[in-house]
């Protein structure tokens, strides 16, 4: 990620155009990342910590134009991929995600969104992975676009299942996990270790050795 650090909202959006431009030159043209980004850093209109605004924006962006190649074919050697949906993509979805991307040891794509994104990550959520050497404090929330939905291979839902669109082929699951939101990090422990648990089973089906 370039160190440039746009601050108007016209700045942020063509510098991340542009470098999205030669990032999948041949598969996409200006005119159809340019929506796409603007439509990125829409989604964190609401987001505390608006010095991140340039840096969330071309990564949720970046996820959504990997997802539209791979939708289309652009690009066919992809891993597999999970996608995490809970409320505010705030606490488990972030966890789950955290735990997947660690385990999986980049063997598995990973992504996660919510219905209803909070404005910050669940600061209990972030302590408690961090107890177990896992860093997902530069996270963010954001909502699911129906690209990556389109995408994955996996749709894992949290308490918002009726709110993901249900494409042929692909397999759901909705995982009943307690909601860490306005819980201590002593409460978010379980909740924690119980995704591990599940995370790990994920990864056994995907025939990969997580040891």
């Amino acid at each position: 990620m370039s160190l440039y650090q746009p601050t108007e909202e016209s700045d942020i959006i063509e510098h991340a155009v542009n470098q999205l431009a030669r990032k999948y030159a041949g598969k996409f043209d200006e005119a159809e990342i340019r929506p796409i980004v603007t439509e990125s850093y829409n989604s964190f209109a609401d987001a505390k910590v608006r010095s991140f605004i340039p840096v969330f924006t071309a990564r949720y962006a970046d996820d959504r134009l990997r997802a539209m190649a791979k939708v289309r074919g652009f690009i066919t050697d992809a891993p597999p991929s999970v996608l995490f949906v809970c409320v505010h993509n705030a606490g488990r979805s972030q966890m789950a995600a955290g735990w997947l991307r660690h385990l999986s040891k980049g063997k598995i794509e990973v992504y996660s969104g919510g219905s209803l994104p909070g404005k910050d990550l669940n600061s209990a959520a972030v302590e408690a992975m961090a107890e177990v050497g896992i860093d997902i404090a530069n996270e963010f929330p954001k909502p699911f676009a129906v690209e990556i939905v389109q995408a994955a291979d996996v749709v894992i839902t949290m308490g918002c299942g009726d709110t993901c669109p249900i494409f042929p082929g692909k397999r759901y699951e909705d995982w009943a996990l307690d909601d860490p939101a306005g819980l201590g990090v002593e409460a978010v422990r379980p909740i924690r270790d119980e995704i591990r648990r599940r995370v790990v089973d994920l990864i056994s089906d995907f025939g990969i050795d997580v040891k």
